[in-house]
């Protein structure tokens, strides 16, 4: 998930009672929830191919969560030390309450990347084995809206934290309302008033005192409200995953072919239309599934496996690292010679089919590698 949402649950959880385990306790909420993606620092030493093998790694794994949820409490534990011991005073930070704090917040982070498609790996350092989720898109506005709306009604009391959170919510209300991108968002009116209406709901609550009122118990709905819309989310992947199953397996029959394996994946706000890879003995195929209605497969691409000379291409190319690296985080490889009738030089032209199609740009999700043409290659 994008490190706002992760924030957003952190300071939740510290407003739901963990705030009251320790001073500082709060802060050490908001370092936990994002901690695991301190393996960010790996693009200021390497390339993307870097970032790409190591992102979603050790930090996010088991092992390494439970290093980073123990560690958190004793640096700030001992910045409060150093701090007290300058100053002649007691510590205030009580490092029992900081742990579990920390352990709590900690495990929500890898949670909560686990529900989107691009994947976890729990047992690092010892398997590489991704896991998929497949619940929600790896932004989703909807868990903006419940966690940082209980997070601005439990927090909003200075004039500083006021006018922060003026300036998320004017951010957040651009790009889901007016900005470019906003137009991938289905029924992008329809989500733009909901959107614009429960933030006038939440001004009302919070002009009304709902904070003071409440309390902690405002944290505990949003936190309830999200496992609702995660158990809603599971429903329709089922119901995406059965419909899917049922047009795959028409595809593959035409084709004398075999389903191997299958994906439902969550696309942006939208939990009624789900994109469907799967892949057969001889091919991948993509399309998107309804579930209500008719459910055509009329928009499915397929990517047949590679033999012959683009096999032959490939296998001499296997070794380069962009190569590897790519081919070890792609859930649904596919690939193309961009010019199969060349005379000199083409590209290979790979792609993870859960995110884009081959030659179509898109950062780390596709790989061109330049290569003598398979022709040439044959000869020599």
């Amino acid at each position: 998930m994008d490190n706002l949402t992760h924030t957003f649950v952190g300071l939740a959880a510290a407003k739901a009672g963990l705030e009251r385990l320790s001073p500082g306790a709060t802060a050490l909420c908001l370092l936990a929830a994002n901690a695991p993606d301190s393996d960010i620092i790996v693009l200021a030493f390497g390339d993307r191919w870097d970032f790409l093998q190591h992102h979603r790694g050790i930090t996010h794994a088991i092992v390494g969560v439970i290093a980073l949820a123990i560690l958190l409490p004793l640096i700030i534990h001992f910045v409060d030390w150093l701090w007290s011991r300058f100053r002649n005073q007691p510590a205030k930070t009580k490092l029992k309450g900081l742990m579990l704090a920390s352990f709590i917040v900690s495990a929500t982070h890898p949670l909560l990347d686990w529900t989107n498609n691009y994947g976890i790996r729990f047992l690092l350092p010892w398997n590489q084995k991704w896991s998929y989720g497949d619940l929600v898109f790896i932004v989703d506005p909807f868990l903006w809206l419940i966690l940082g709306g209980a997070s601005f009604l439990l927090t909003a009391r200075t004039k500083l934290l006021k006018f922060s959170w003026a300036a998320v919510a004017a951010v957040l209300t651009f790009l889901i309302v007016a900005s470019p991108r906003s137009g991938n968002l289905p029924n992008a009116r329809l989500i733009a008033l909901l959107w614009i209406l429960a933030l006038v709901v939440l001004i009302v609550l919070f002009v009304k005192d709902a904070g003071e009122r409440w309390g902690n118990r405002i944290a505990f709905v949003a936190f309830a409200l999200v496992l609702c819309y995660w158990s809603a989310l599971g429903f329709a992947h089922a119901r995406a995953v059965a419909r899917g199953s049922e047009a795959a397996a028409r595809l593959a029959s035409a084709r004398g072919e075999v389903v191997a394996r299958v994906a439902a994946m969550p696309r942006l706000a939208n939990p009624f239309r789900w994109d469907f890879v799967f892949e057969t003995d001889r091919a991948t195929y993509r399309f998107d599934v309804g579930i209500m209605g008719d459910n055509s497969t009329n928009n499915a691409v397929r990517y047949a496996k590679p033999e012959g000379e683009l096999k032959q291409t490939l296998d001499t190319i296997a070794q380069q690292r962009p190569v590897r690296v790519f081919l070890g985080f792609a859930r649904f490889p596919v690939a193309q010679l961009e010019d199969p009738g060349c005379t000199t030089q083409t590209l290979v032209q790979l792609a993870d089919l859960r995110y884009t199609e081959p030659g179509q740009s898109r950062g780390s999700f596709t790989l061109d590698v330049p290569v003598d043409c398979p022709n040439d290659q044959l000869r020599r």
